[in-house]
């Protein structure tokens, strides 16, 4: 956590992820390495998709610059395989902007989420005591529509995501872990994990 300046804040994180997930590193200068790192691994022996291995590699890059811009420190996408069937999940962690002087306490932060909430969206909205201290927790039901059908909230699918702001000991800022996954039907059983993942976030000197 570079980005922070301050003699009393943490030098960096620990998190401790399931096998089968890849990290991408954010900063520009290592970003492509880690992108291509990926897509080789998705590929390997795998000769005859040249045109599909571009649009992956394409794509990856453009959703890492993306994530980097808002202020994305490392993105985590899993990898891993039920059957034949590759589990779609992913993990952005991002340095929240200080706009406070004063560290925000948990329970203020959870009402202003709670508060900004868009029209007709529940999240759910909880403080939580994870190995880092108190984080306040925000799970979310969001319409994606398909791509065959326009806005269509008929055909719209629904992803699943977990948030977890975590406040940086001798700070206001936040650190803030974004998982999501597109599979509402193991939608309980994807948060257990999530949950479990950043549970195990430990700073380090």
């Amino acid at each position: 956590m570079r980005a922070i300046e301050n003699d009393t804040a943490p030098a960096d994180y620990r998190l401790l992820l399931p096998d089968g997930w890849f990290r991408i590193l954010l900063d520009p200068d290592v970003r492509n390495r880690s992108v291509d790192a990926l897509v080789e691994r998705q590929f390997n022996g795998i000769d005859n998709a040249p045109h599909l291995k571009e649009e992956l590699r394409t794509d990856l890059r453009r959703r890492a610059a993306k994530a980097y811009r808002s202020g994305g420190i490392e993105l985590y996408l899993s990898l891993q395989e039920a059957g034949p069937f590759t589990v779609p999940a992913s993990l952005l962690v991002t340095l929240a902007p200080l706009r406070h002087a004063e560290p925000l306490p948990p329970e203020d932060l959870a009402r202003a989420l709670a508060a900004e909430a868009e029209p007709g969206e529940t999240p759910e909205v909880s403080v939580e005591e994870v190995a880092a201290g108190a984080a306040v927790r925000v799970r979310r039901r969001t319409k994606q529509p398909s791509p065959d059908s326009g806005a269509s909230a008929e055909h719209a699918s629904v992803s699943v995501s977990v948030e977890y702001h975590v406040p940086v000991p001798g700070t206001a800022a936040f650190l803030l872990l974004t998982f999501s996954t597109p599979l509402e039907p193991i939608a309980d059983a994807m948060a257990g994990l999530f949950d479990a993942i950043a549970g195990s976030l430990t700073w380090t000197e």
